[in-house]
Parts: structure tokens; C-alpha cells; sequence
């Protein structure tokens, strides 16, 4: 049987059940990536399972979310991240070193190799041949104690690339391309996998720009070939020797399929305040901007800033603009600077930021209220900027540098007729810095683990009781996301390892009491009900483990993201679906609802679950979705209790 590249990584790494979509599967979990958001929670967690040395072939700890020191909490928890990699067998990388994803394409990542991350845009690895997936930090925790992990097996997408792409034009384009296409929710339980002539145009940075990115649409991952390419890349590297080929089979078929001629692309933008509303600039063109923003690991290779700077060259940014350029990584700069090109920036009135995720996460660079913002990132959820009010735009480096020219949002292609396109290839033999990755000691077992007075044990987590009556203390709609759920920012993220301080925000952008509304009822439980698509965004499991801490006991949802449906289960909230989508208008805030036989249900593997509406006398029946597996770490309230329980059995 002839296979594409995504069913090659599986059936290498499969380890539990068949490769039938819609079915469990386990995989062999080579590497892990985890970062200093959720990091604190995974290290400890690894605490919590008694760990004494990570099982995988390599798993890198990362400091680039949390880089403000305001007080005392984010340097805090960035030694404690330290200890606990020199405790467990970790990498670590310093803060400022930069950006996970870009840096681990560059340092670790390997053709052929599985990786878990407990970052949503962990599958930008699939840059380079890796079948890389985003995950809640205790799945990752798990992987690296040697589980596996546990995912449905997804559909595999294929998208044809052809042609090149016109000058103007970059990879930012082509994903802004296909999340006009499938918008925000329209490859959720597929895997994109990208083939065709069109990527021989493509750069392995320009790749991880695309495979980033498919995150949006809700993409289990994205693959794209191992090739002559992505040798090149690991050659300039120093690490020729990591690279081995991934293709697909001649004849390889797919379970839906695309095309794209790159040739045709035009500059796209997507509008407040979702990846998914996707138009082109010219349609928008004209708009003032207060902020152009530069980086993020959506747009962090080299021509991602060399071509800005180029664009740039004896001219200086509008007096209105603020024009902020965060660095991927130390190397990066390093190369940026050797080239000239960091320089031209500086000059041109660019504001250089350290490197690192920054304002992509709400930490610094936040804009105006109600001023338009143009960006390079990921995401434009409301208030993710960090400010509330904001008002964000997506765009490729071309599009937020002519518009930070003219202070107004500008088609790239207008400035040709006073300049050329300018032509950037990455150096051949770049400036490779180790100087920040810090190799674990051979044996970890007498370090003690530096915690500061922020950093807090998990709380304990109950088993699910048979029969759950309380209110539903809110009700939100469709695509609400986790950074509405729990936000980011500099207010919020410092407490990453403190669940009693950071439940206080739970869903605060929403509702400002809810988490006031809560103190009735964190022991008897209550319930969230939500519209389509609930949780997308990131995989911070806070998003979860805050509002269990609070005493949720379930979501009722039309639909759920992924990840977070994986993170609820892991925590011992049940995900259940509206089998009739009617039904979501009958419930009310405030209406007391009742689930009763939840111990047997979830015993006996039923698949539906009835809900009774105490205050309209109205009974619902709902899905309940969730594998064997899934159904024993509810019933146990929690994976990490499921886990502790066989290992003392």
C-alpha cells in the first residue's frame, strides 16, 4: 500500500491500535518540548508521578514566554525551571536564547522523529519532515515518563503546491490562504500534509511558517516532506547527520484533497478578531495603524527580518507607528547583525525587544485601546495583545513593514514602483549559537528542586461522584478560546505555577465575578455551557485545571478544539456534546441542571449521557465522546491520578 508521509510517522511509531480515522491510537513519543507558561506545571508534575529521569531521546525545556521580571514570580519560576531540568534530564534553554519552536527546528528537531509539546504550535516541526503535535503539559509529562501518546487518528489532507509565489508574496500568504479556506475550525481531526512541485520555492523556515500555523484550523499537525531542502537546513546547522529522507510513496493517496497554486497568491490579512477572517489587504487598504509588529514563531527565520530591513533601507518608519521587532532567537540576531541588517532596522526606528515570544503572548508591546495593530503572530484573539479593547491584524513581514512605511494598512505590491522586491536567501553558513542550552548532568537524583514562595504543589483533584446537581454559573458561545477562558499577559502568566492565585481569572474577560460566583459551589460542582469549537488556541492547561479547581464538573458544548478536550478529560472535567444543537438555546445561566449515574455510564461505556434541567423541567440527552482510557481518568479525577493509582497497584 502506497503511503503518504503522515501514515509513514504513525505506522513508525504506532504502538496501540489501528490507523482507522476516528479511532485511538498510541504512539512512541520521541522528543518533548515545553515552555516556561506551562513548563512549571509539567515539572510539577513530574514531581507528582515520582519521575526520576525523563525516558525519551531528547526533551528541551524552553524560557521564552515570561521574560518580564516585574517582581519576583517569573525569575522565580525561571530557576525553578532550571532545577527541575537538571533534576529530570531536560535541556535547558536560558531566557533570551529565544523562541521554542524556531530553535528547536534547529538544534533538535529530526526527520523522521515524533515530538510532543505542551505548545499549540509545536506541529511548526513539521517543517522538517517531524510528525509534531501540541498537547496539555500533563500528557507531555507522561510521554516523557515513557506513555505513550494517546490522539484519534486524524484524516490526512493533502495539499498540492505549485508554481512559485510572485514577489510580495510569502508563506505567511499561503496559510492565510487556507484559513480563508477552512477557517478556524475546518481541519479539526486532520493532519495537513503539503506535497507537489510548489515546495521546491519553499525554504525549511518558509515551511514552519506554514505548518506553525495550521494550529488555527484546529490541525491535529502538519507534515511536510523530509527532502533535498530540509538537508540543506540542518547542513547549515552543523547537523547534516540528523537528516534522513521522508516522502511520500509514488500513488500515495489521501482523505481529502487541496490545491494551491502559489503563483496566483496575493498579500492577505486576517481581520480582528480571529485568524479565520481572512481578506486581502487591498480590500482593507487605507486603515491607520498605531503598531507594525515584527516576529513570533509564526514568521522567525532570517528572511522574516532581512527582508523587512531591506524594504527599509534609507527609510525611516512613520512618525505614528510604532514599530516593534522581536527577535526569534539570539542567533538570529547574531546573523542579523554580521549582515547589516540589524542595524538598518535600529535606524529606520524599529523598537528592538529581546528575544523571545513577547507581545505574541500579551507579554509587553500591548497597543492602544482601539488602535489597529499589524502583526506577524499566530493569533488575534480578543485582548490576547494585552490590552482589552484591542484591535489586531495578521500579516506576512512584507505587509506590516509597508504599512509601518506609510502608516496605513498597504499592499506590499504598491511599493514597486519605488523599489525593487527585495531578494533574501539565508546564509550558507550561518552563525550557530549554543552558547544558552544548558546540557542536563549525567545524574540528576541529588538535585533538589528551587522553589520561590509563588510555586505551589498541584491541588488535590476528587474522583468523579456518581451524581452532580448545581447551576450553570455560565453560558458563552461559538469559537470561545482558551485565552478567554484563562488569559495571558503580564497580569495573569506569573502564576502559571500558583492554580489557587491563577483561578482568580478564570474566564475574567468574559465575566469579571465569575470566579466570585464560584465559592458556592467548588465542592458540589457547577457547568459551563458553550457553542462550537470551545477551547481553541492554545494547549495551556490552565484553561482546564483552573475552572476544575473552581468546582467545574462538566462542559456542555455544540463542539470542542482538540486539545482542549483532551485537557478537560486529563483533569477530570467530562466534554459532553449537544446531540441536538437546538438544545443549546434552551439552557439559561443560571439554570440548575442535574446528571445522575455518571459512575455507571462511564463504566459501562455508554456513549450518551442524560441531563436533566431542574429549573424547566427538561431533559437533554448529550454525547459523551471519550475513549476507555479517557472514561478511567475521569472516573479517577484526573490522569495523574489514574497514573499514580497502577503505578502503587
Amino acid at each position: 500500500m502506497a503511503l503518504n508521509v503522515t501514515r509513514k510517522l504513525i505506522a513508525e511509531h504506532l504502538v496501540e491500535g489501528e490507523m482507522v480515522p476516528g479511532e485511538e491510537i498510541g504512539i512512541r513519543i520521541d522528543q518533548t518540548l515545553t515552555q516556561d507558561a506551562t513548563g512549571t506545571l509539567v515539572m510539577l508534575e513530574l514531581e507528582a508521578i515520582g519521575l526520576d529521569r525523563v525516558r525519551t531521546e531528547v526533551s528541551v525545556q524552553y524560557v521564552d514566554h515570561n521574560l518580564i521580571q516585574a517582581d519576583h514570580k517569573n525569575p522565580d519560576d525561571h530557576i525553578f525551571l532550571e532545577s527541575a531540568a537538571r533534576r529530570f534530564g531536560l535541556w535547558y534553554s536560558r531566557a533570551g536564547n529565544g523562541v521554542s519552536h524556531p530553535l528547536h527546528q534547529e538544534r533538535f528537531g529530526r526527520p523522521g522523529a515524533t515530538l510532543l509539546g505542551s505548545d499549540s504550535h509545536t506541529p511548526a516541526a513539521g517543517g522538517i519532515g517531524m510528525l509534531a503535535i501540541g498537547a496539555g503539559g500533563v500528557e507531555v509529562a507522561l510521554a516523557m515518563a515513557g506513555e505513550p501518546f494517546r490522539v484519534r487518528m486524524p484524516e490526512v489532507l493533502g495539499v498540492r503546491l505549485t508554481g512559485e509565489l510572485p514577489d510580495w508574496v510569502s508563506a505567511k500568504d499561503v496559510i492565510l490562504e487556507m484559513l480563508r479556506r477552512y477557517g478556524v475550525h475546518g481541519c479539526i481531526g486532520k493532519v495537513v500534509e503539503y506535497h507537489g512541485p510548489g515546495l521546491a520555492s519553499l525554504s525549511a523556515m518558509d515551511r514552519h511558517v506554514i505548518a506553525n500555523m495550521g494550529t488555527e484550523m484546529g490541525a491535529t499537525t502538519t507534515v511536510f516532506p523530509s527532502d533535498d531542502e530540509t538537508r540543506r537546513f540542518l547542513a547549515a546547522q552543523g547537523r547534516e547527520e540528523d537528516w534522513s529522507e521522508w516522502v511520500a510513496d509514488p500513488g500515495a493517496e489521501f482523505d481529502a484533497e487541496d490545491e494551491i497554486e502559489l503563483a496566483e497568491l496575493e498579500p492577505l490579512i486576517a481581520l480582528p478578531s480571529s485568524p479565520g477572517k481572512v481578506v486581502p489587504v487591498r480590500e482593507v487598504a487605507g486603515r491607520e495603524i498605531y503598531q507594525s509588529y515584527l516576529g513570533s514563531s509564526a514568521n522567525p527565520g532570517f528572511r522574516d527580518f532581512a527582508v523587512p530591513a531591506l524594504m527599509l533601507e534609507g527609510r525611516q518608519v512613520h512618525p505614528s507607528v510604532s514599530f516593534d521587532v522581536n527577535p526569534t532567537s539570539r542567533q538570529i540576531l547574531e546573523n542579523l547583525a554580521v549582515a547589516g541588517h540589524l542595524r538598518t532596522l535600529i535606524h529606520a526606528g524599529a523598537r528592538l525587544h529581546q528575544a523571545g515570544c513577547n507581545g505574541c503572548i500579551g507579554m509587553g508591546q500591548a497597543p492602544a485601546s482601539g488602535r489597529n495593530s499589524l502583526r506577524t503572530v499566530p493569533r488575534n484573539f480578543p485582548g490576547r495583545s494585552g490590552t482589552r479593547e484591542d484591535s489586531v491584524y495578521l500579516c506576512s513581514p512584507e505587509t506590516a513593514t509597508a504599512s509601518a512605511l506609510s502608516g496605513r494598512i498597504t499592499d506590499p505590491r504598491d511599493l514597486a514602483a519605488e523599489m525593487a522586491f527585495p531578494r533574501v536567501i539565508d546564509p550558507e553558513q550561518p552563525i550557530v549559537n549554543l552558547e544558552m542550552f544548558v546540557e542536563p548532568p549525567a545524574d540528576g537524583g541529588e538535585v533538589e528542586l528551587v522553589k520561590g514562595p509563588n510555586i505551589h504543589s498541584l491541588p488535590e483533584l476528587d474522583p468523579l461522584p456518581d451524581t452532580v446537581e448545581g447551576p450553570v454559573l455560565l453560558k458563552v458561545g461559538d469559537d470561545i478560546s482558551t485565552d478567554e477562558i484563562l488569559p495571558a499577559g503580564t497580569s495573569v502568566l506569573p502564576y502559571r505555577s500558583n492554580i489557587p492565585a491563577i483561578s482568580r481569572f478564570t474566564f475574567g474577560a468574559i465575566d469579571e465575578q465569575y470566579s466570585e460566583r464560584t465559592e458556592d459551589f467548588q465542592k458540589d460542582g457547577h457547568f459551563v455551557v458553550g457553542g462550537k469549537n470551545y477551547g481553541q488556541g492554545s494547549s495551556r492547561e490552565h484553561a482546564a485545571l483552573a475552572p476544575r479547581y473552581l468546582g467545574v464538573k462538566a462542559v456542555l458544548a455544540k463542539s470542542f478544539a482538540r486539545i482542549h478536550e483532551e485537557n478537560l478529560a486529563n483533569f477530570g472535567i467530562l466534554p459532553l456534546t449537544f446531540l441536538d444543537e437546538e438544545e443549546y438555546d434552551r439552557i439559561r445561566a443560571e439554570d440548575t441542571l442535574k446528571l445522575e449515574g455518571l459512575r455507571e455510564a462511564l463504566t459501562e461505556g455508554a456513549g450518551e449521557v442524560e441531563v436533566r434541567n431542574v429549573t424547566r423541567d427538561e431533559s437533554y440527552r448529550l454525547g459523551l465522546r471519550l475513549s476507555p482510557r479517557q472514561r478511567e481518568m475521569v472516573l479517577a479525577g484526573s490522569v495523574l491520578n489514574l497514573f499514580q493509582q497502577r503505578e502503587e497497584g
